[in-house]
């Protein structure tokens, strides 16, 4: 039974990030998730009672994901693999089923912004930027090291490539400049 609740909670969450993108954060009503969902609205009050809670109930999960993968990163050696990989959970974290969140938050920073999750949304995202420094080096490589990740982060969000890149390659291109500026190619 708890499967079936989860199940139902995560299909309420991507639906609603589709349409807070679709729509606008502001526009769309629950009465609309309730109906691209094919259920009822008591249906979807069981599982949450507001859009603020759905929308904070995403953004926790992917905060969550983060920490979890900077401390993985944290616990890696400061090696040219480990750092290339480092670079690839990232691409894969914002390719996955984060990334209507990551358009969301981009395109409804004020939503995002008035809300603790955002809050912590933005901390852990300066830790997983910060994640590829090198302790003790200088500002420009620091600098560098932090742009990886902003390569990254820019290669999967589509909107903000905005380049004549195949999607298909798009990640490619973003990582191959990643590593690129990390020096460890």
């Amino acid at each position: 039974m708890a499967g079936r609740r989860t199940d139902t909670r995560n299909r309420i969450q991507q639906v609603a990030l589709e349409l807070f993108a679709e729509r606008g954060y502001e526009q769309t009503t629950l009465q609309e998730v309730a109906e691209r969902l094919e259920i009822t609205r008591p249906a979807l009050y069981y599982h949450f009672r507001t859009k603020e809670e759905i929308l904070a109930s995403v953004g926790e999960r992917l905060v969550d994901s983060i920490d979890e993968l900077v401390e993985w990163g944290h616990a890696q050696p400061k090696t040219p693999e480990s750092r290339r990989e480092i670079l690839r959970r990232i691409g894969e974290l914002l390719e996955g089923q984060w990334r209507p969140l990551f358009k969301f938050a981009q395109v409804n920073q004020g939503v995002m912004q008035g809300m603790r999750t955002g809050e912590r949304m933005q901390r852990g995202m300066i830790r997983m930027v910060s994640l590829l420094e090198v302790p003790g080096a200088d500002p420009v490589r620091r600098f560098e090291a932090r742009l990886a990740v902003f390569a990254v982060i820019l290669g999967s969000v589509p909107f903000l490539f905005d380049m004549e890149v195949p999607e298909s390659e798009r990640a490619s291109v973003a990582m191959e400049v990643a590593t690129k500026l990390l020096g460890d190619a």
